[in-house]
């Protein structure tokens, strides 16, 4: 069976598919040829009893290929997922596996009868794929963590999956290889968003993203650890950028940035930074020289970020030059899913007050599709 997004009915010219078959008249179909098709019944394929039931299939005389409509699907309470090999065809209710089909020379083709089988012994195979589709959606955050994330009911669109590895993942060896050593802090000295926000500046990178950057700037905010970085072409950059960000984080919370804590680099210590900080009333703090652990909020997410970003470039074989990409997505996901221990919530739900849906996830690098609405 093909799986078709431009087919607007399940199809067949074969009655020997059906488990139940009403032969009637009903019309034709148009082909993209406009050549057309009588249609001489319809019926159900698959078992019931299995829940592999595919519900008002046509049967077409004349037609070759078996044609199953991605949105007949969809509207049956079906979500179809796409990778770079596979599909699958899950309950949107239940978020069980019900199909896998195969990429066969850039199509998607589904056996429907060898679905049944894999549907009447449970699916283990596909589960435990489904718990490492969830780990690379995730940006490749330690499985202990999405353990953390389905059972406290954090997220929103996870879902309910005992997530624990037996091997290691090829790309997490490769990306995690380098540990940070700085000591955590076990209690929390601010009450609100924006109340001191940790900025720094990782940069130069040897290779120039898509964008032409070079440069990036972390803020990450006390309180919630929700975390911005802003791409720059060159350091001189810093200040209008953190200028932009103020205005529109303090509109978007009404709320005022009341304090920053940075390291020593220039683009923080030039006097457009110090006279903004004094208009604004914003006390400035400095790390100590050569002191990182001071600033360790913001350099440990650093570090994070790099790792995440290093892992999916890894695992995707994607150009050096993704690497923006690859920072972006790991910064959107660990807001979402990293869970702050003091307040024991997302930096998302601590920052905008409701819980983050995680279920438009999707692997960093997959295949994906523009639909042009004839533009």
């Amino acid at each position: 069976w093909y799986l078709d997004s431009g087919c607007s009915r399940h199809m067949t010219g074969d009655p020997s598919k059906f488990s139940s078959l009403k032969l009637k008249n009903e019309g034709n179909v148009t082909y993209g040829d406009n050549n057309k098709g009588r249609i001489l019944g319809h019926g159900n394929i698959g078992n019931s009893s299995s829940l592999t039931l595919i519900e008002n299939v046509l049967l077409v005389e004349g037609l070759k290929h078996n044609l199953l409509s991605i949105s007949q699907l969809s509207d049956k309470g079906f979500k179809i997922e796409f990778d770079n090999t596979c599909c699958l065809i899950c309950d949107k209710k239940t978020k069980e596996i019900r199909f896998i089909g195969k990429r066969i020379d850039n199509i998607y083709m589904l056996d429907l009868e060898h679905s049944i089988a894999i549907s009447n012994t449970k699916c283990l195979i596909t589960k435990e794929d489904n718990i490492w589709l969830w780990h690379r959606r995730a940006a490749h955050i330690h499985m202990d963590h999405l353990n953390k994330l389905s059972r406290k009911e954090l997220v929103i669109g996870l879902p309910k999956l005992k997530f624990s590895k037996d091997k290691l993942c090829d790309a997490c060896q490769k990306g995690k290889q380098v540990k940070a050593s700085f000591k955590r802090k076990n209690q929390i000295s601010t009450t609100r968003p924006l109340q001191l926000i940790h900025m720094d500046l990782f940069g130069f990178s040897r290779t120039r993203s898509l964008g032409g950057n070079y440069y990036g700037l972390v803020i990450v905010d006390d309180y919630s650890r929700f975390t911005w970085v802003m791409f720059l072409v060159n350091k001189n950059e810093a200040f209008n950028a953190f200028k932009k960000f103020s205005k529109l984080v303090q509109n978007e919370k009404n709320l005022n940035i009341t304090s920053i804590r940075s390291d020593h680099g220039g683009e923080f210590q030039k006097i457009l930074f110090q006279k903004f900080c004094e208009e604004h009333g914003i006390s400035h703090n400095f790390s100590a020289p050569r002191t990182p652990q001071q600033n360790g909020v913001v350099e440990r997410k650093n570090r994070s970020l790099e790792e995440l970003a290093r892992t999916m470039l890894n695992e995707t074989k994607l150009p050096k030059y993704f690497w923006v990409d690859a920072i972006s997505t790991a910064c959107h996901v660990l807001n979402k899913v990293l869970i702050w221990p003091i307040l024991k919530k997302t930096p998302y739900e601590i920052y905008n007050g409701r819980k983050p849906n995680i279920s438009y996830f999707r692997v960093f690098g997959c295949k994906c599709f523009v639909l042009n609405n004839g533009k």
